[in-house]
């Protein structure tokens, strides 16, 4: 019995590292090489922010001789997130779907980096099928590790006995979008902090982005306004084909129209799926 718990327990810690490294690779020479086509080479100094949080259309850095904080910036100052070593490589889901960043990356030793940009990148993922799996691989376990340690750019105040409150977490939730929840009913600091404030119940919940961004009891449109999560729709474009709701029936019209080289637009109020996900407790 003994020995089956041991090598159970190997098995989950070798299971954990492989994630890591997968979450983390770091790129040889050969493969790095064949990125250069795609981008340009240039030189970094300590203390550059290559992006913060909140900014869209930011490149793909492979670093050459370069090492980079990746932090994400709280309320409370700032959360590490890893640090990034020669042949590692910046970047997560949301980044090549077009979305706003929610990290930043500063540089810690200057060098030189590969700087591949968002369409660039996109055609290196469509040619190169052996660096595709390890960008792809680790860009959707990065954004898995964001969501489950909490380490987006939104905070959630809120209560737990508040329909709101579960709307707004669940609306992220089911959108992939990575956030922090405080809930006023355990935490006196912080409602002692909004009775300060003169925040009325009504007012809440709290929604505060990127450490600047404060909104008081939105509704899902103005959060995902606020987001930037339909920064990639051009309103002045005239779409071949509208679908109306992202369920298995709408998502499988979508797959059809573009088979057949249709442009179509696909509008959801809430999130792909067409399936409500448990919210996070």
């Amino acid at each position: 019995m003994q020995e089956a718990r041991l090598l159970s327990e190997q098995k989950r810690i070798s299971a954990e590292a492989n994630a890591e490294n997968q979450m983390w690779p770091v790129l040889t020479e050969v493969e790095i090489d064949r990125a250069r086509p795609y981008g340009r080479v240039r030189r970094v100094e300590i203390g550059e922010i290559l992006y913060r949080p909140g900014e869209v259309g930011r490149p793909c850095f492979i670093l050459l001789s370069v090492s980079l904080e990746i932090v994400q910036p709280t309320i409370n100052g700032e959360r590490l997130v890893t640090i990034l070593r020669p042949g590692m490589f910046t970047g997560e889901a949301g980044s090549i779907a077009g979305q706003r960043t929610v990290v930043q990356a500063r540089v810690i030793q200057a060098g030189e980096i590969l700087e591949v940009r968002p369409e660039d990148l996109r055609t290196l993922v469509a040619h190169d099928a052996s660096l595709s799996e390890i960008l792809l691989r680790a860009f959707m376990l990065r954004r898995l590790m964001l969501i489950d340690r909490q380490l987006g750019n939104v905070v959630v105040i809120g209560s737990r006995h508040s329909a709101e409150t579960l709307c707004l977490r669940e609306f992220l939730s089911r959108n992939g979008h990575p956030f922090s929840y405080i809930d006023l009913d355990v935490d006196d600091a912080y409602r002692n902090l909004l009775d300060r404030f003169g925040i009325a119940v009504s007012e809440i919940p709290i929604v505060i982005g990127n450490g600047t961004m404060v909104l008081r009891n939105p509704s899902t449109s103005q959060l995902a306004d606020s987001l930037g999560l339909n920064d990639n729709i051009d309103n002045s474009s005239l779409h071949d084909l509208i679908i109306v709701g992202a369920g298995p029936a709408g998502l499988a019209a979508a797959v059809y129209a573009a088979s057949e080289g249709i442009d179509a637009l696909v509008i959801e109020s809430h999130a792909p799926g067409g399936r409500r996900a448990p919210v996070q407790r």
